[in-house]
């Protein structure tokens, strides 16, 4: 095989890789993704335990990139706290090692490429063929084969590079010369977007005999750092805890490299004692997985210190209804339907604060009405944003994007209601009606959108159809009084208009609350059919 024909192999075994992590790396998500988020959310008390999940939840769908996407999803929609996160990210730099260890131990020794077509095919049929959550397995398994192909591939290939580039080809080993190779490395994982590509590639390198182990132990350095390139493009124009967790990954590699960079020397020195029974590619992920797993240790025991200083360094922007719905977050489906789910929750909040306004005094004024153009501003962005995600289960996922939608519609309606703000007709002239509204401000007031129960649904519901049947009654007695002289018609079309408007803020409330029920859990709700 000619030179130029190895150069090529090795490149595209190389996008055979990157093909290989991306199809896995969906199929893993799409498979196990809801359990990942379960794992996550309540495996957070502590930052060890913090660790641990990130790592497992990394190691599980291969992607440290899924787990700090579902982590700035979850400190986004208020699911979790900024330090709860920490852990998560530390841990995660320690589950992405896993793959080195895969192409290492299984890509280089056993060389499966050829053995594991059978296994490509077999993936492909369950992808197309086979019903969930099978599918999903099916494409874990096509990208698994797929990746060992681009592990042949690129060690045929780099064989090439152990004549065409030597050793000496490579900057001096100084301390200046190791620099340039970290550097090296971060330009690789940012060009490829995968440190599990550039560790793949050092190994292969190492291998055929074109760089040394020191070098190739800067090299995986340098792409340790250049894993943080997404994250911190993530936090250029995204929300506050966005850009918190995306500058605290950015921190904590730098100073994990740095620490890994003064251990070149011991290690270097250890390899040379080893002698030939020194196995450099497996010592390699080694050294990979001690300097992340040394990391984490090192930053446990300052964790609320490390946290403190990233919240001081990102201060919070005051904004109203921050609701983090960050678009590069649509990528887990899951993650940004929770996401929208807490966002419904909370301009319904502001909603139900606004109307307690508007039931205390009534008229209108500039603040009460700029806090409604910013609920028409929020409304609007979260249905925007509920309309871009893909649901991946077509049964509880879509039911739930379908619930926070019905939610949203009936949050704008009210807000139109709040916005013409009370009828002239006052209740207070209407005994009867002034205890209702007076029910219905203390209603509101022990209301929690974030935890809406089935009493609370029930107890709106029967507000509602009290103020129906009232409004019947009502209008009969109005139209009496009209016609008794005790009434003038004006009096009479501005009393009924309140009771109209009373009666319809009560239905949007219970219709509300009950998909806001329906978007938490829609197993426990069953659809009303009264709705009138």
């Amino acid at each position: 095989m000619s030179e130029i024909a190895q150069i090529l192999t090795a490149l595209g075994g190389l996008g055979l890789f990157l093909i290989g992590m991306e199809i896995m790396t969906d199929g893993l998500r799409s498979l196990a993704g809801a359990r990942l988020r379960r794992i996550l959310q309540r495996n957070t008390q502590t930052p060890l335990r913090g660790v641990v999940s990130g790592a497992l939840t990394t190691a599980m769908v291969q992607s440290s990139s899924a787990t700090t996407v579902a982590v700035v999803g979850f400190v986004g929609a208020g699911l979790m706290s900024f330090q709860q996160s920490l852990g998560i990210i530390f841990g995660a730099n320690i589950g992405t090692t896993l793959t080195g260890w895969i192409v290492a131990l299984i890509g280089f020794k056993l060389q499966l490429g050829t053995a594991l077509m059978p296994v490509a095919l077999l993936g492909v049929l369950l992808r197309l063929f086979a019903p969930q959550p099978w599918r999903h397995v099916g494409w874990a398994l096509a990208g698994f084969s797929v990746l060992f192909f681009g592990i042949d591939a690129l060690q045929a290939g780099m064989a090439v590079f152990g004549d065409v580039i030597t050793t000496d080809r490579f900057p001096a080993d100084t301390v200046f010369g190791r620099l340039q190779l970290v550097g090296l490395g971060v330009v690789i994982t940012v060009i490829t977007q995968s440190s599990s590509a550039g560790v793949a590639s050092a190994l292969a390198a190492l291998a055929a005999g074109a760089i040394t182990f020191p070098q190739a132990a800067a090299l995986v350095i340098g792409m340790d750092v250049g894993t943080t390139f997404s994250a911190a493009l993530a936090t250029l124009g995204g929300s506050t805890a966005a850009r918190r967790t995306g500058f605290a990954h950015v921190i904590y590699n730098v100073l994990t490299a740095a620490m890994a960079f003064a251990l070149l020397w011991p290690l270097g020195w250890l390899a040379q004692r080893a002698g030939p029974a020194f196995d450099a590619q497996v010592a390699l992920v080694a050294f990979h997985s001690f300097f992340n797993t040394l990391g984490v240790v090192a930053v446990l025991g300052v964790a609320n210190l490390f946290a403190r200083l990233v919240i001081w360094l990102i201060p919070d922007r005051k904004t109203v209804l921050d609701l983090h719905l960050d678009p590069r977050l649509l990528a887990d489906p899951g993650t940004a339907l929770a996401m929208a789910d807490h966002a419904t929750q909370t301009i319904a909040a502001e909603a139900f604060s606004i109307l307690q306004d508007v039931l205390r005094s009534g008229g209108s004024d500039d603040r009460r009405a700029q806090k409604l153009a910013d609920l028409g501003q929020a409304t609007a962005d979260a249905r925007a944003f509920l309309e871009r995600i893909r649901a991946t289960d077509r049964d509880q996922m879509l039911s739930r994007q379908l619930a926070c939608l019905h939610a949203l519609d009936h949050i704008d309606r009210l807000r139109h209601r709040c916005r013409a703000a009370r009828p002239r007709g006052t209740f207070e002239e209407q005994k009867d009606f002034a205890v209702r509204v007076d029910a219905m401000k203390r209603f509101l007031t022990q209301l929690d959108p974030r935890a809406v129960t089935e009493e609370d649904e029930a107890a709106a519901d029967a507000q509602r159809r009290a103020l129906r049947d009232a409004r019947e009654s009502q209008r009969a007695a109005v139209f009496q009084a009209v016609a008794d002289g005790e009434m003038s018609a004006e009096d009479a079309g501005d009393a009924t208009d309140a009771v109209r408007w009373l009666q319809r803020v009560s239905y949007h409330l219970w219709r509300i609350l009950h998909h806001l029920r329906h978007a938490e859990d829609p197993a426990q709700v069953a659809p009303a059919a009264d709705r009138g």
